[in-house]
């Protein structure tokens, strides 16, 4: 019965507490849940959802979670696009975009070419024109693209002197280690760029097969000698023949032959040879420089006898009487005698004695 009793005063003391599990009572005995929802305990009242002014309706799912993206990772500000903050303005990104393309199409656009440049143009990818030196006017980047080429520069191709040997075949059946250098510059910029696909390489072969060619039709000694004059102005002009069927759009300027020798097995022996040769060039170069230094003075001579001879038809006792007495001072001028030949004077006077005994003596 105790226990029952006590039962009882603790459904009276829960029933009797002015705050339940439901919230406040409304004054009277009997407590009733609060209106609302039924699943929400404790007072709750149930949240709505949030309002944001997007012309006027609700924000999307997608402004949200924009918005709860940028304040999770410490975005903030107010004002943007559409409410949400953070974000820039519309009309300054499509202000900025505008401002980089006009700055592209001036670069792009606008081009300098130096004097001895040429500038070829490429139309989405095929050749359309060639800029002359100045300043020139074109399409923007992509449409049309600009390639300058310095036309003026001379650039030289190096063959065999870079330690490897160039070993070829002469006419009379010999060997030779040669090397040469090819000066060359572009002469049609568009011819350049577009016909070959590797021109310095393509100068290369060319160069070396000409060279090949030529020599293969000279003698040893001519490659080593003096036909090298010969041969480089040959190899130059069979290069130029070759690159202009090719289309290549470069001039060769020149060839120069830096060295010709036997193989390194021989060399010591061909340069005795090749000393032995100049040597007897030399000898003859001064045989004739005699030569001509006789046939100069004979001239002389011839001319001068024409002069007398002209003065001596003129007065023939007169001009024969000066040449025999230049003759004969020619011949006793050094003669320690003198022979006076006239009526009443001694034949012989010994002028020298007299003089030599009228001198002084040293130390007198």
């Amino acid at each position: 019965m105790s226990i029952l009793l006590g039962w009882g005063s603790r459904v009276r003391g829960l029933f009797a507490d002015n705050k339940g599990p439901w919230g406040s009572s409304s004054g009277d005995d009997s407590s009733t849940p609060p209106q609302g929802d039924g699943n929400r305990p404790w007072g709750e009242q149930p949240q709505r959802p949030r309002r944001a002014s997007l012309g006027g309706g609700n924000v999307t799912s997608l402004d949200e979670l924009l918005r709860r993206g940028r304040a999770r990772f410490g975005g903030g500000g107010g004002g943007g696009i559409g409410g949400i903050p953070g974000r820039p303005d519309r009309s300054l990104i499509v202000w900025l975009i505008l401002g980089l393309v006009a700055i592209a199409v001036v670069f792009t656009s606008f081009h300098l070419i130096s004097p001895g440049q040429r500038g070829v143009v490429t139309r989405f990818g095929r050749y359309h024109t060639t800029l002359s030196p100045g300043v020139s006017l074109t399409f923007p980047a992509p449409i049309d693209r600009v390639r300058k080429l310095d036309v003026e520069n001379i650039r030289t191709e190096d063959l065999g002197s870079t330690g490897s040997e160039t070993l070829m075949l002469t006419g009379d059946q010999n060997i030779i280690d040669i090397a040469y250098s090819v000066r060359w510059n572009i002469r049609d910029p568009e011819l350049y760029l577009f016909k070959i696909a590797q021109p310095e390489v393509t100068i290369r072969e060319v160069a070396e097969s000409a060279m090949r060619a030529v020599i293969a039709t000279v003698s040893l000694g001519d490659a080593i000698g003096e036909g090298r004059g010969e041969i480089e102005a040959r190899v130059q002009e069979t290069m130029q023949r070759i690159l202009d069927g090719y289309r290549a759009g470069v001039t060769i300027q020149g060839v120069a032959i830096k060295q010709a020798d036997p193989p390194q097995a021989v060399n010591e022996a061909f340069k005795e040879v090749n000393a032995a040769q100049q040597r007897a060039q030399s000898y003859i170069n001064q045989a004739n420089a005699y030569s001509l230094q006789l046939r100069q003075r004979a001239q002389g001579d011839a001319a001068a006898f024409d002069k007398v001879y002209e003065q001596y038809r003129l007065a023939p006792d007169v001009t024969r009487r000066r040449m025999y007495y230049e003759t004969m001072e020619r011949v006793l001028q050094n003669v320690d005698k003198t022979i006076v030949e006239a009526p009443g004077v001694t034949s012989y006077l010994p002028l020298t004695e007299l003089n030599k005994r009228a001198r002084p003596e040293p130390g007198q």
